[in-house]
């Protein structure tokens, strides 16, 4: 019996499961990718290895996402990682309205109940 590919995603929330954030970063031109996949969006390498992400970034864009009491308010962000890539991701350790762009940020992984995933925290060591 021939076991079947993981597919990048896949891959990427078994990472996570680990306590490991992942990027993807083709051999041939070193860009790395994010959301993962199978092929470089601006090329079409397949040439994708898994690398340890640094955990920095600096917030490009902020939103505040406002909740029905009680559950809270929540910072919505586009993060640019050290890397390049952008990702969607939520601020956490700070109030939603204190965020700001150009904040630098550290990634964290959480899991609450729905399975693991990045957030991030302002970065005290910038």
């Amino acid at each position: 019996m021939i076991d079947a590919p993981i597919h990048p995603a896949e891959q990427f929330r078994a990472f996570l499961e680990q306590g490991r954030f992942m990027l993807q970063r083709a051999r041939g031109s070193g860009a790395h990718v994010f959301y993962p996949r199978v092929a470089e969006p601006r090329t079409g390498a397949t040439d994708l290895d898994w690398v340890e992400a640094s955990g920095r970034g600096v917030v490009y864009s902020v939103t505040v996402q406002r909740n029905r009491p009680p559950a809270p308010d929540a910072s919505l962000a586009l993060v640019d990682l050290a890397e390049g890539p952008r990702m969607l991701t939520r601020i956490d350790g700070i109030a939603p309205d204190e965020v700001t762009i150009g904040m630098a940020v550290r990634a964290r992984i959480v899991d609450e109940g729905g399975g693991p995933f990045v957030v991030f925290e302002p970065d005290s060591a910038a």
